[in-house]
């Protein structure tokens, strides 16, 4: 019997370094071809970026797969995420049990994601168009925060608004350290503590506090 796409690319993940099984298990399950432009569909489970618009892209299967392993989501979680897109990532994060408030900057991809959201039953999934840089105040704390566009330094909103055990995942381009994914937790001091951990390329945050 023939594996589906989505299968094999679950496996292609897995030989990539994805270790988590819920995580590969959430990539197989839910239909990217859903997330992507119809002329897109017969490339939907390859491991690209692809085009979804307003000069926006659905990040590769591998970047979302490494983000969401990095993120540690747990059923019943609260989750951020700046950037929704095609709202992929936001259905993988629902897959994994969290309950997801995702902003956009882009009015028309954020309701085109939240119909093509609703289309697939993910009430757990909640959008709002707007300036990510500014959260989600009235729904803070968040367990977890995810941003899938780059900052020079730690958006002071988004830390302000998570959790005192929590954990922010977003690529950080940084003078001595060059553009690279991080993983931020806080100490008792709500000092961050930041491990980076892999070189990568992502839009730039835009809005209230791109320039500081």
């Amino acid at each position: 019997m023939t594996d589906s796409p989505a299968k094999r690319l679950a496996r292609h993940l897995k030989a990539d370094g994805i270790r988590n099984p819920r995580v590969l298990m959430a990539i197989e399950a839910v239909p990217r071809d859903r997330f992507v432009p119809v002329d897109q569909r017969d490339v939907a489970w390859e491991n690209t970026a692809l085009p979804i618009g307003y000069r926006q892209t659905i990040s590769q299967p591998s970047v979302v797969a490494m983000m969401t392993e990095a993120l540690d989501v747990a059923p019943g979680l609260k989750v951020l995420e700046i950037g929704t897109g095609s709202g992929y990532q936001a259905a993988v994060l629902a897959h994994l049990g969290a309950e997801v408030y995702t902003i956009e900057l882009v009015p028309e991809l954020a309701e085109r994601a939240r119909k093509d959201l609703a289309a697939l039953g993910l009430n757990t999934v909640h959008v709002r168009a707007g300036d990510g840089n500014r959260g989600w105040p009235e729904e803070a704390p968040f367990d977890r925060i995810i941003a899938t566009a780059v900052a020079p330094r730690l958006p002071p909103h988004l830390m302000e608004q998570l959790a005192p055990d929590g954990v922010l995942v977003m690529p950080l381009d940084e003078p001595e350290f060059g553009e690279n994914l991080v993983r931020v937790t806080l100490g008792p001091d709500r000092e961050p503590r930041i491990k980076r951990f892999c070189p990568v390329r992502f839009v730039p945050f835009v809005g209230s506090e791109r320039e500081g």
